[in-house]
């Protein structure tokens, strides 16, 4: 096998790989305390208020990607993504609402709402980076595809979580792990504008700040006694959002 068959063939290579490895670990459970957030802020007679209310920026910053790149969807600049696009930014700001709503009483029966969006957004963002990499992929049906594999996840989830605690986040977490991984392999292994290349992988390394203060949310909190790491979490994936819509924004043909 050449090597540029080799390169071709590593994206798939990684994600079965992926697949195997998640196979062989077993369910991946979802922390015991993941509902006790630190911040528990009331204001405005808000509950968790700066949880719920850092979600503004989810749709602030997915209605502005629509409102710019919608009307121009069949500019060569944008035709062949456009579709995962459209489903990447409608996760996002369906995300502003989902998250909110979980965050004003959380629990797992609504943290269904929360995680729906987010993987309709990871969802949209592969087959759109993937349709613009590979001449042969197809935005909308992998949209489409890729959408159901995601809400697929989340529902998984749920359903599996049988007794409570036992849920199985697996494919959830896999379905936010591979963007990390395949839009660099798709973009670098391919002609890939070095603009692209730079702007994804910067949003990229936001949300992984992003994930980092997640798992931070205490002790982020404890140390400032104002911004808890979740509150920081929504902040970080908003603006890795939006320095995806940004560089959209700047293409032209």
């Amino acid at each position: 096998m050449s090597l540029k068959r080799l390169v071709t063939l590593l994206p798939g290579l990684v994600t079965l790989a992926a697949i195997a490895g998640l196979l062989l670990h077993g369910r991946v459970l979802q922390f015991p305390d993941y509902n006790q957030f630190a911040d528990r802020l009331t204001l405005w007679g808000i509950p968790n208020a700066r949880n719920v209310l850092s979600n503004a920026g989810f749709a602030l910053v997915g209605l502005y990607g629509l409102w710019r790149l919608v009307p121009r969807r069949r500019e060569p600049a944008l035709r062949r993504g456009f579709w995962g696009y459209a489903v990447f930014l409608a996760g996002v700001t369906l995300t502003a609402f989902g998250s909110a709503y979980y965050h004003l009483a959380p629990q797992n029966a609504r943290l269904v709402f929360d995680r729906l969006p987010i993987a309709l957004a990871c969802a949209g963002l592969l087959a759109a980076v993937r349709a613009e990499a590979r001449p042969r992929a197809d935005a909308r049906r992998d949209a489409a595809v890729l959408g159901l594999v995601g809400i697929g996840t989340v529902l998984w989830w749920r359903l599996s979580d049988v007794p409570p605690g036992a849920g199985d986040l697996g494919p959830y977490v896999l379905l936010q792990g591979l963007p990390l991984v395949l839009i660099p392999l798709w973009q670098w292994t391919t002609p890939t504008p070095r603009e692209d290349r730079l702007w994804f992988a910067a949003a990229l390394a936001w949300y992984v700040a992003a994930k980092a203060a997640e798992l931070s949310d205490r002790q982020l909190f404890a140390l400032t006694g104002v911004l808890s790491g979740h509150t920081l979490k929504h902040v970080l994936a908003a603006l890795a959002a939006a320095t995806i819509i940004v560089r959209l924004e700047r293409r032209r043909t």
